[in-house]
């Protein structure tokens, strides 16, 4: 198993579902960036995705989008959150997942980056404008530097694309819960059950639910479903705001799920 599958399964075992956070890096400026990590892995969070400001974010909706923005107008690059990561590697101790599009990576250069992601502690990646069929690229030069490459399962995919996306995923299987872009939503689709039933039986890693996933009852019934969930737009909305309160909820939601889920 992959470091980042291990941590996961680890959650699994004490009695917890998976929370893994989304933030923007430089969002409020660079300088946040070690804090806030800091302070998430202080809260107990399992894992930390990394978001990199893009100026074209198709995956995005608009709380994401302008967080993006917010960065790219403090000169906020890949390079950049790279190499901050990399000066306090030894004060994290969660895995970090690196959300890009593939165009920064490109311009970086494929096996620059790879080196980089490996000196700044980097242990997954997600790039979601980059489809199954042509991520063997990302997995040839990121896999023997031990980073994984994370897939994401939409909605509408068909059962056989649901296994295949499933085989080469790594780490962890992204669930995307809602047809769209990220932000928060007030309910899901009534055939949620039936979908990660499908996808748990064919992954043989932990499925995450992620999209629209914005308060703490959504992490508890996203959770029964699934091995943990990632929470985006609310994150970002509540680090933006200085609300910690409102982060500390959304990942106390996620312990002792085990056990709330059979009451």
């Amino acid at each position: 198993m992959t470091t980042l599958q291990q941590v996961i399964e680890q959650t699994k075992i004490a009695g917890n579902k998976a929370f893994v956070p989304y933030i923007m890096a430089g969002d409020g400026g660079l300088e946040t960036l070690k804090p806030t990590i800091l302070k998430l892995q202080e809260m107990g969070v399992t894992a930390i995705e990394v978001g990199i400001p893009f100026t074209d974010p198709v995956a995005d909706g608009p709380t994401i989008e302008q967080a993006g923005e917010r960065a790219l107008a403090e000169g906020v690059t890949l390079r950049k959150v790279l190499a901050l990561l990399a000066s306090f590697r030894g004060e994290i101790q969660v895995p970090l997942v690196v959300m890009t599009y593939f165009n920064p990576v490109l311009a970086f250069g494929l096996e620059a980056f790879a080196k980089a992601c490996v000196v700044g502690g980097i242990k997954g990646l997600i790039v979601p404008d980059v489809p199954l069929e042509e991520s063997a690229i990302l997995r040839d030069t990121l896999n023997p530097h031990g980073i994984d490459i994370v897939q994401l399962v939409s909605l509408t995919s068909p059962p056989e694309r649901i296994a295949r996306i499933a085989a080469a995923s790594q780490g962890f299987v992204y669930a995307v819960t809602v047809n769209g872009i990220t932000g928060a939503r007030a309910s899901f689709a009534d055939d949620l059950n039936d979908h990660f039933a499908r996808l748990r039986e064919v992954s043989q890693i932990p499925v995450l639910a992620g999209f629209g996933i914005s308060t703490p009852e959504q992490v508890v019934s996203m959770g029964v479903l699934s091995d943990g969930v990632i929470v985006g737009s609310a994150i970002v909305t509540a680090l933006h705001e200085g609300n910690l309160e409102k982060v500390e909820a959304l990942v106390s939601a996620s312990k002792d799920l085990f056990q709330k889920s059979t009451l």
